[in-house]
C-alpha cells in the first residue's frame, strides 16, 4: 500500500495523473486489492491470493509501459475495416487527452461536412496521406489540409482530407480505387503526400507486395480497433496480458509478424522502392482514367529529432539517422515517377522548415502547417483549375 501511494504521488508530480483517468481507476484497483487483503488477514488464502495478485498487478504495471493504463483516457477515433484495417469513424466530435479538438465528417473524413449549399460551384480536391496527413498534431481548423482550403478560398474550393494515421501508398492506392467519391462528388484533384509510413517495411525479409506480413495488420492494434487484447489496456495488467493470450488464439484478425527482433539495416532497400513506385504509378492511372489530376508532394522530417544509431519505434528495421536520407530516395523516386506520368509533384526544400514548424519528429505543428500548405498552393491551384 505504501509503494503504490509512492507510484501515485510520483506520478502526480510529473503530472502523469488525471484524477479520473484509467491510470488513477487502475492505482485505486490495486490500493483497494491490498486493502481487502489487509482486513481478510483472518483467511490467509483469501488475504494471501489478494496480496499475490495487487503484488503482480502493480509490479506488472510500473514495470512495463505497454501494460500501465495511460494518464488520460483518449476517445477512440477510428474503427476495423476488412479492406483498409483501420477506417476513421463517421461523424465524430471529440476532444483528444492533450486537449486537440478533432472533427471527423460523416463521410469518415478528417474536418467538417460541407455545409449549406453542399458541393455547388466548388472544385473539390481530396489530400491523401498517413498521420502526417491526418495531422495528429494539431487541432480542428488547423491541419495543412484546413490551410489550404483556406488559402484556395472556402467559396470556390472544398478540401476533402483522406488522411490517416499509418496509411501507406498501399492504403491510399484502396482509398483512390474504391473510396474516393465522398459527399456525391469525385475530386476534381488529388493531392498525395507520401514516403515516411512506406519506410516502415523497409528491408523486412520477404516482404508482401502489400505489406500484407507486418504493417497492415499491425494497423489494429496501433490504433487499439481490436475489441479485446492487442494495443488495448485494463485497468489491471495481469488481465490486460490474458485478453492479450486469449485474443492472439481465437481472434480472426491475427497479430502482426514481429520484425523488431531482427537487427537494423543501412542504405536504401530497392524491393521496397520498386513497391513504392508501382503504387505511385498504379494511384496516378487509375485518377489519370477518372479524370482526376493528381499532385505528388515528397514528405518532410524534423531532422535534427532523427539522428543516431536508436530507433524511434515506428520504423522496426531503420536507425533514426538512415530516416531522412532514405526519404530522400523516396522523394526523388517519386518527382521521377510523378513526372514521367505527366503528373505535377512538389518537393518542399527540406532547409526552408525547421523545429519550430513540428511537434515531434516529423508531425507538424500550427505553424508548420500553415507554411506547408501556402508551399503547396500554387501546385494546386494550377493542378486543380
Amino acid at each position: 500500500m505504501i509503494a503504490t501511494a509512492a507510484a501515485a504521488l510520483w506520478f502526480a508530480a510529473a503530472g502523469e495523473l488525471a484524477p479520473t483517468g484509467p491510470r488513477a481507476i487502475y492505482l485505486l484497483y490495486v490500493a483497494i486489492l491490498f486493502a481487502v487483503a489487509l482486513a481478510a488477514v483472518r483467511w490467509p488464502r483469501i488475504a494471501g491470493t489478494l496480496l499475490v495478485l495487487g503484488a503482480i498487478d502493480l509490479c506488472w504495471g510500473l514495470a512495463s509501459p505497454g501494460l500501465l493504463p495511460p494518464s488520460r483516457a483518449e476517445p477512440q477515433r477510428f474503427a476495423w475495416h476488412a479492406l483498409l484495417q483501420v477506417v476513421p469513424i463517421p461523424s465524430l466530435d471529440i476532444v483528444s487527452s492533450n486537449g486537440l479538438a478533432i472533427r471527423h465528417s460523416s463521410q469518415g473524413t478528417r474536418g467538417r461536412d460541407p455545409g449549406p449549399g453542399g458541393l455547388a460551384g466548388r472544385t473539390v480536391v481530396a489530400t491523401y496521406g498517413g498521420s502526417t496527413g491526418y495531422d495528429i498534431g494539431v487541432g480542428e481548423g488547423d491541419t495543412w489540409s484546413d490551410r489550404l482550403n483556406e488559402a484556395l478560398g472556402r467559396a470556390r474550393y472544398f478540401v476533402v482530407n483522406h488522411g490517416v494515421p499509418g496509411y501507406t501508398t498501399v492504403e491510399h492506392l484502396l482509398q483512390t480505387a474504391f473510396y474516393q467519391e465522398k459527399f456525391g462528388r469525385l475530386p476534381s484533384c488529388a493531392v498525395y503526400y507520401v514516403g515516411w509510413n512506406d519506410l516502415r517495411n523497409a528491408h523486412i525479409p520477404a516482404l508482401d507486395p502489400a505489406y500484407a506480413d507486418f504493417h497492415l495488420p499491425s494497423q489494429v492494434d496501433s490504433l487499439k480497433v481490436r475489441r479485446v487484447g492487442g494495443g488495448n489496456v485494463t485497468f489491471s495488467p495481469l488481465l490486460t496480458v490474458l485478453a492479450r493470450v486469449l485474443s492472439a488464439e481465437v481472434d480472426t484478425v491475427r497479430y502482426a509478424v514481429d520484425p523488431y527482433a531482427y537487427p537494423p539495416r543501412s542504405g536504401d532497400d530497392p524491393a521496397l522502392t520498386a513497391l513504392f513506385r508501382r503504387n505511385v504509378q498504379s494511384i496516378s492511372r487509375i485518377n489519370r482514367e477518372r479524370g482526376v489530376a493528381t499532385v505528388w508532394v515528397g514528405q518532410l522530417v524534423n531532422r535534427e529529432r532523427l539522428a543516431g544509431d536508436g530507433r524511434y519505434g515506428w520504423l522496426p528495421l531503420v536507425r533514426d539517422r538512415d530516416v531522412w536520407p532514405m526519404l530522400q530516395t523516396l522523394n526523388r523516386v517519386l518527382a521521377e515517377t510523378a513526372t514521367a506520368l505527366g503528373d505535377s509533384v512538389v518537393i518542399v526544400p527540406p532547409d526552408t522548415f525547421g523545429p519550430d514548424d513540428f511537434v515531434d519528429n516529423g508531425h507538424f505543428s500550427a505553424r508548420g502547417a500553415r507554411r506547408f500548405a501556402d508551399a503547396l498552393v500554387p501546385a494546386v491551384r494550377e493542378a486543380c483549375r
